[in-house]
């Protein structure tokens, strides 16, 4: 297993604790020159001016070094999920109903959502699971857990 971090060094610890040493990880390091000027340039990003993969545990290759997919991932979450939006009505107050929030993003995305460029579940397309869930067994799972601590 690869895994790529950026250059946030608490990551450092995050990893070590999970998985030890027994993964490959290296840490993309980027370089922002200054930002935009002007009554716009607080809704544009700093331009990136390089990109220098290091890397930290194992042996990571290093054309997979990339965080393309957490930033795209963390961006559907976040478009798809209005919990990560403060000051709205859905902004989680409570950490339980948080975690919650996201287990079944993930578990609808993963399970349960056909995927255009796949055209089944993720789950499905990587032999996780025997066929696309519905909501209805999303439920059951709920339901059977709810039973089990009662």
């Amino acid at each position: 297993m690869q895994l790529t971090i950026d250059g946030h060094h608490v990551y450092l610890n995050a990893v070590a604790q999970a998985f030890g040493e027994e993964i490959d990880y290296a840490m993309l390091i980027k370089l922002y020159g200054p930002g935009p000027e002007g009554t716009e340039a607080r809704y544009r990003p700093p331009e990136c001016i390089s990109c220098s993969p290091k890397l930290v545990c194992g042996f990571p290759k290093r054309q997979h070094v990339s965080t393309s997919f957490a930033e795209r991932q963390n961006l559907t979450m976040r478009m798809n999920m209005r919990r990560f939006t403060r000051l709205t009505n859905a902004f989680s107050k409570k950490l339980d109903n948080h975690c919650a929030a996201v287990a079944l993003h993930f578990m609808h995305y993963n399970f349960c959502r056909i995927h255009q460029t796949l055209r089944v579940s993720p789950a499905k397309a990587a032999g996780i699971s025997e066929h696309v869930w519905s909501l209805e067994e999303v439920v059951a799972l709920l339901d059977n857990s709810v039973r089990a601590v009662a």
